[in-house]
């Protein structure tokens, strides 16, 4: 593939999975079964679905098939007709395999009735399903995202009027600092948005991590002292510099801290650290520490998942962006919890070699 486009290696890659994905859906097991119930045939395909052990159910009574397979061949043993399509649940219990069986009777060369069973796995079919309802929503979401963000833009230039006129009369140079650059953050945000088919890589650039934490942890600072929440920062790596985009990182920050103090009440604990690794390449590791209530295990399976939210007012789109972030910047994020005792983010990002 190597004289294949980028673009296109990437179009490869999505329908050779996609190709995977259908293979399996289609590929069903095979069971031919003889007059005296004894198995004629049985496919590898089937010997895996039906977790029966390779090369050895052939020549078998049909009691080494399990019980519902069992009854549905007797079943059109014994009436001569198809049995259409059933599903059933091979053993007892929640998240047990669900198969679609069905078996058909026809009239060998020699006479004789043989029953044909037909396995399919139902969980490949629904998973399938939920992906393209995901990517259904994905597509409204799109649409939605860039209809607001034309209002949101169209409205920031009066809002951005008004600021400039107050900052004229409070000369703050700070705040005006700050005003300033959390609207450039929410038009490049907006911009973004609008592109929503195309979505803009950032933009990379020398910049250091630690004036990034600094500035988002100054914009929650008066929700953390409304709560009593107490900071510990802990910005021990030497060299802070990363190749990145400020608004971009400044995004996932935010959205760290925020999960974290909804995630606590009153006087809880929140710890940032930095730390330099060299495992497997040169990294800079942010932790993100807080005493909040903890996630499930359960919960910790789809945390990044988009749409996935226990919040009642969620989007379950905030940390499903902020790995799609870090991942732009080559880097990874994970999380550990323990439920009421507080959860850790780590985010890893490539660090610049210092200079001397």
């Amino acid at each position: 593939m190597s004289h294949l486009s980028p673009t296109q290696k990437n179009e490869f890659g999505e329908a050779t999975s996609l190709a995977a994905v259908f293979h399996d859906c289609l590929s069903a097991g095979i069971v031919i079964v003889g007059e005296r119930e004894q198995i004629l045939c049985c496919t590898p395909e089937a010997e895996r679905l039906l977790h029966l052990p390779p090369g050895q159910t052939i020549g078998c009574e049909l009691s080494a098939l399990p019980v519902p397979l069992q009854k549905i061949t007797r079943e059109a043993a014994t009436t001569r007709q198809p049995v259409g399509s059933r599903v059933v649940t091979l053993a007892p219990g929640k998240g047990a395999p669900v198969f679609r069986v069905s078996a058909v009777p026809f009239q060998a060369g020699d006479g004789k009735i043989q029953i044909v069973v037909t396995v399919n796995d139902v969980a490949i079919v629904r998973r399938i399903e939920q992906n393209l309802n995901r990517l259904d929503r994905l597509a409204s979401v799109g649409a939605l995202a860039a209809g607001m963000a034309h209002e949101i833009k169209n409205a920031l230039v009066a809002i951005k009027t008004f600021v400039d006129l107050l900052l004229e009369k409070n000369r703050d140079a700070e705040l005006g600092e700050i005003v300033g650059r959390e609207m450039r953050r929410i038009d490049s945000i907006v911009g973004q948005m609008l592109k929503f088919s195309t979505p803009a890589r950032p933009a990379l650039v020398p910049i250091r991590l630690h004036e990034v934490l600094e500035h988002s942890l100054r914009l929650l600072q008066h929700q953390f002292e409304g709560k009593l929440i107490t900071l510990h920062r802990e910005f021990t790596a030497p060299h802070d510099v990363i190749h990145g985009d400020d608004y971009q990182l400044e995004q996932v920050f935010v959205n760290l801290f925020f999960n974290a103090l909804e995630a606590m009440g009153p006087n809880g604990s929140l710890r940032v650290a930095t730390a330099v690794t060299t495992m497997p390449a040169r990294f800079i590791c942010v932790t993100v520490s807080d005493t909040g209530i903890g996630i499930t295990p359960d919960n910790m399976r789809r945390l990044f998942e988009p749409f996935f939210t226990t919040k009642q007012n969620g989007t379950g789109l905030g940390l499903a962006i902020t790995q799609r972030i870090v991942r732009e910047h080559h880097g990874e994020i994970s999380a550990t919890s323990q439920p009421h005792q507080g959860t850790t983010f780590r985010v890893l990002l490539p660090a610049q070699p210092p200079t001397e």
